[in-house]
């Protein structure tokens, strides 16, 4: 029985996840922003609802992800499988208490700040995991991250790229860095989830029209998490899953360890880890 934590895993894929992994009689850890949906989703489990359990976190600012890692290394000496299904999607120029973008904040720096804290637990576990959710963007050197990490006047067109690529490098660097652990990063898809409540109108209209033919299924989005919880014949480098629900198809993530290095420098003096 591995011990697998979840952030973001009171709604959406991460949920899907999350009952499936408790299907396969794994014991989960749901880390979510609103005490609600997890008392709703442990609800959900039925009697599979004895293994697992919810901490309610803030994981925009540092201060957040400090307090919610400090509570879960309280409870638990060693995780397995750390999983970040955490996103948000917005459009808009705003900023966090940390004067951070929030796409930036959330979609990445948490991700590595979580996991930088959590490092203590992972190492104790036979085969650490760590997987991170973004849209889909493969593994490229040809990218611009002169804005990296301040993001000034976000631009969502311009900006969404190297934010979420930044998590393939956060994943060469945990598999160069931790020995014996494995990293690997899932398109999420465009599966229908609560993310989209804040796109703007014609998304939301069109996405009424056309997602009964263009939209992957919270299933088939969930199924790559899954499989790469619970195989470990990938083990051998970092991966990125490009199609939703095709788990053999993965493309080796090898990136400019000088790119690498420059975004895990930056990261290192924005959180302390």
């Amino acid at each position: 029985m591995k011990t697998i934590l979840i952030a973001g895993g009171n709604s959406g894929i991460g949920l899907q996840a999350a009952r499936e992994l408790l299907g396969h009689g794994h014991r989960l850890v749901l880390l979510g922003r609103d005490p609600r949906k997890g008392e709703a989703a442990l609800a959900s489990f039925g009697a599979a609802a004895e293994r697992a359990s919810f901490y309610a976190g803030d994981l925009s600012t540092h201060d957040g992800v400090r307090d919610a890692a400090s509570r879960i290394l309280a409870k638990h000496v060693q995780i397995d499988t750390l999983i970040h299904t955490t996103g948000v999607f917005t459009f808009e120029e705003s900023r966090t208490g940390d004067g951070l973008h929030p796409f930036f904040a959330i979609n990445y720096l948490s991700r590595y700040h979580l996991t930088q804290l959590l490092l203590p637990t992972l190492r104790r576990s036979e085969r650490p995991v760590v997987l991170m959710m973004t849209a889909a963007i493969p593994p490229t050197d040809e990218m611009d991250f002169a804005r990296f990490p301040e993001f000034a006047a976000f631009t969502f067109t311009r900006d969404r790229k190297p934010i979420q690529l930044a998590n393939h490098h956060y994943a060469a660097h945990l598999t160069r860095s931790e020995p014996g652990l494995a990293a690997g990063v899932i398109n999420a898809g465009s599966a229908k989830t609560d993310i989209m409540r804040v796109a703007p109108w014609y998304m939301r209209a069109a996405m009424k029209v056309l997602g009964p033919i263009a939209l992957d299924s919270v299933e088939t989005s969930a199924r790559n998490v899954v499989d790469a919880t619970i195989n470990d014949h990938w083990h051998s480098t970092p991966a990125y899953w490009g199609k939703p629900g095709r788990f053999e198809q993965r493309t080796p993530i090898a990136l400019n360890p000088a790119t690498t290095q420059y975004l895990l420098d930056a990261s290192r003096r924005l959180t302390g880890t």
